[in-house]
Formats: C-alpha cells, structure tokens, sequence
C-alpha cells in the first residue's frame, strides 16, 4: 500500500520488484513473485471455481468403467480433486437404522483407482515444472 502512494504499480516488473523486497520465498531458487503471479491467475481466471464446475460435468460424460484422471499442480486445486473423488466414492449416508436391504442403499459413483502419484526424480529432472504435480484417478461405477 505505501509503494502505491509513492507512485502507482503499472507493469509487472515493478510488481515483482515489491513483491521481491517484501516477501521471502518458500522455495529456494525460486523467484519470490512467483506465488503472487500464480495467485493472481488463479483468481482472475477462477481457476478453483472453473475445476469445482468441470468435475461433475466430467463424471456425467463417463461411461461406466471409464476413468477419471485429473493432474493437479497446486495444493488447492489438489485438494478439490481429492475431495470430489473422495465424495463421490462413498455413498449418501443415511440414518442409522432406516429399514433398507442392501440393494436399495444408495451406491458410490466412483471407485478410487491406486493412490495420489507424484512424478518421479527423473520425471522433475526433464521437466522441473512438473515437480508439484498429483494425478489422481477414479473409475466411473
């Protein structure tokens, strides 16, 4: 806030000069303003909001035994998935005690497909943007 009343952000180099001279970076190695643009995009495109869309949608195209395979490359968008996956995996709850047979208890739409996989050394080592990348996997019941 003091910066722009010394004079107004309006390119991104100064933007990232700030943001190098106020923040400390997580990552070594990795520019300090890094995080700042990501949030930025992430925000202005509603990434989180696009994903929280498109999963169901993508579940609804599926043909039983087709699989759901997402790739992730931020925590949030990560555990969006994981969760999605994770609902749709079990099915509704219902009171305890409700007089149903097994064949009328709602069933899961997904079934979960192996563990979160992350990329191996090899795979950061060709291509370092990589490294926070998760794939999870479900198939479609």
């Amino acid at each position: 806030m003091a910066a722009r009343l010394e004079q107004p952000i309006v390119t991104t180099g100064q933007f990232a000069a700030l943001v190098r001279a106020t923040v400390r970076t997580r990552e070594p190695g990795q520019d300090a303003a890094t995080r700042s643009f990501q949030a930025l995009r992430i925000h202005i495109n509603q990434e989180l909001r696009q994903l929280e869309v498109a999963l169901p949608q993508a579940l609804g195209l599926l043909k039983p035994g087709g699989r759901l395979v997402v790739i992730s490359f931020h925590s949030l968008e990560d555990r969006i998935v994981k969760n999605f996956m994770r609902d749709q995996s079990t099915a509704d709850a219902l009171p305890k005690g409700l007089p149903l047979r097994a064949d009328q208890l709602p069933k899961p739409k997904l079934r979960l497909v192996g563990k979160a996989m992350k990329p191996s050394a090899a795979e950061i080592d060709a291509n370092p943007r990589a490294r926070s990348a998760v794939m999870r996997v479900a198939e479609k019941l």
